[in-house]
């Protein structure tokens, strides 16, 4: 009697899970990592110590941030993991884009700590932010597009046209950032773009003019 099918080598679900798992939380604790520390005249009273904490409140809000955004990113990835029968090489392969990006964000994030005002600081967080979630988008259509998901296929899409209004929001934040300083603030309101601009991406991608029967001169069956 022939054993449980086992998956092709290399295309495990657990496998990645873990990994990407691990890549995750050494990106975010390398946030931490980042932040400045005092040193020995900044301790020797409350109002050198005050002062040092203040000077670098910028890099404590750019942790926040940064780790709110990785966690919101590694708990959508999760919960796609956890739906997944399999794995395909065009899944696996998007992971190396996603991971990279996921690993390189701590130092941005840094960088818009020290100069948050600053236009280049900011188009780089952001565009880092942008290139992303968009390889999670492409990751989810190709999980939805492959049959790799348990359960309804419409649903990963319209999770992924989540994640493209997200890119897209980071995206005009970069046009913002060059036009006024505290463009910066429009990455709190992420959320919405991934509920509204998600939801008119998701819209668009299904309308009769996108559908495949349609642009072939038919009509949907009823």
């Amino acid at each position: 009697m022939s054993g449980p099918a086992r998956p092709e080598p290399g295309l495990s679900p657990e496998r990645l899970a873990f990994f990407t798992d691990a890549i995750f939380a050494i990106a975010m604790t390398l946030l931490a990592v980042e932040l400045g520390r005092p040193d020995e005249k900044e301790l020797v009273s409350v109002r050198a110590l005050g002062s040092f904490l203040v000077d670098r409140r910028n890099s404590y809000l750019a942790f926040a941030l940064a780790f709110v955004l990785l966690w919101s990113v590694w708990r959508r990835h999760h919960e796609l993991m956890d739906r997944i029968g399999g794995l395909s090489r065009a899944f696996t392969a998007w992971h190396a884009p996603f991971l990279l990006l996921v690993a390189f964000l701590p130092f941005p994030t840094a960088v818009i700590g020290t100069s948050i005002g600053n236009p280049l600081a900011q188009t780089l967080f952001a565009g880092t932010m942008a290139a992303m979630v968009f390889c999670e988008a492409v990751i989810k259509d190709i999980a939805g597009n492959s049959g790799l998901v348990t359960g309804d296929p419409a649903e990963i899409h319209r999770h992924a046209g989540a994640s493209w209004g997200v890119g897209l929001w980071f995206v005009l934040s970069i046009g913002a950032a060059w036009l006024f300083p505290y463009a910066f603030v429009l990455w709190f309101v992420a959320p919405l773009a991934a509920t509204y601009g998600g939801a008119l991406i998701s819209r668009l991608r299904t309308s009769p003019a996108g559908h495949p029967d349609l642009r072939n001169g038919d009509r949907p069956r009823t």
